[in-house]
């Protein structure tokens, strides 16, 4: 890739609140087509309501987004039925699977979204097939999303979008809720698709992981992106993993003398 190339996404100096309260000020970003990116930041740093302008479902107060060169709208999406050519190439999995999943079985959830795009029977049957397999949800297949576990529910969430091969995945915090087991299986699913041409933008807080499903991380912190670097390069810095929430610093006493050092919670999740 070089400079000249159109990217992924280009987001100039957006700003985006809600109701009043800002969620994100002043943000600008490039991601290239076949980056593995991850969004690194607490609770409450912009990382979710990035990943919603960026699969657009809400759109800046001021500034700019532009998809694959092409402006991310409103008006863009209602035009000359860009907005179909769009959900085909980017989709997103919500962070909690329930707000995602509405189908009367797994099955169909899974086969919805091939069925809105007019593929032919034996397609969808052979997709959705290899999309269960894949997920390791083959079983599920007839069962209700209200009788699946929280792990379940993400596992038929992710698999509702992975049937489709997008080149373009936004995954909000993937990984919580799965059990160690299949949080392992799905790192290994996102280090799979380093070098094929998907672009996959991760948010997350779990430094664990972002060694694995990130070639660059970018550091968010009140709505903005604070640094940007590789995942060697952030994580060896102490004093913004603190400054980020990211880590806390432990203190000991030593007779008369206290001092502290930055400590990680690696298996942190969501309160």
């Amino acid at each position: 890739m070089t400079e000249t190339s159109t990217p992924a996404f280009e987001v100039n100096d957006i700003t985006f609140d809600y109701e009043g309260i800002p969620a994100i000020r002043g943000l600008s970003l490039r991601i290239e087509k076949g980056e593995r990116v991850a969004l690194l930041g607490a609770n409450g740093s912009g990382k979710s309501t990035l990943l919603r302008i960026l699969d657009g479902l809400c759109f800046p107060t001021t500034g700019s987004v532009s998809f694959a060169g092409n402006p991310l709208t409103p008006e863009s999406l209602r035009r000359n039925g860009y907005a179909l050519t769009f959900r085909r190439q980017a989709a997103l999995v919500f962070q909690n699977p329930d707000v995602q999943l509405f189908n009367p079985t797994v099955f169909d959830e899974i086969a919805y979204g091939p069925l809105q795009l007019r593929w032919s029977k034996e397609d969808i049957l052979r997709r959705v097939g290899e999309t269960l397999a894949l997920m390791g949800i083959s079983h599920l297949k007839e069962r209700p999303s209200y009788r699946l576990s929280g792990g379940e529910k993400k596992r038929v969430a992710l698999a509702s979008v992975l049937v489709l091969n997008p080149e373009v995945l936004l995954l909000d915090e993937p990984t919580v809720t799965l059990d160690p087991r299949s949080q392992s299986q799905l790192v290994d699913l996102i280090q799979q698709w380093k070098g094929t041409g998907k672009t996959v933008v991760t948010a997350t807080h779990q430094l664990d992981i972002v060694e694995d499903i990130a070639d660059r991380i970018l550091v968010m912190e009140a709505g903005t992106v604070i640094a940007a670097g590789t995942p060697s390069e952030i994580l060896a810095d102490h004093a913004l993993l603190l400054r980020a929430n990211l880590v806390h610093a432990h203190r000991h006493a030593h007779g008369n003398i206290v001092h502290s050092h930055p400590h990680r919670h690696p298996h942190s999740h969501d309160v």
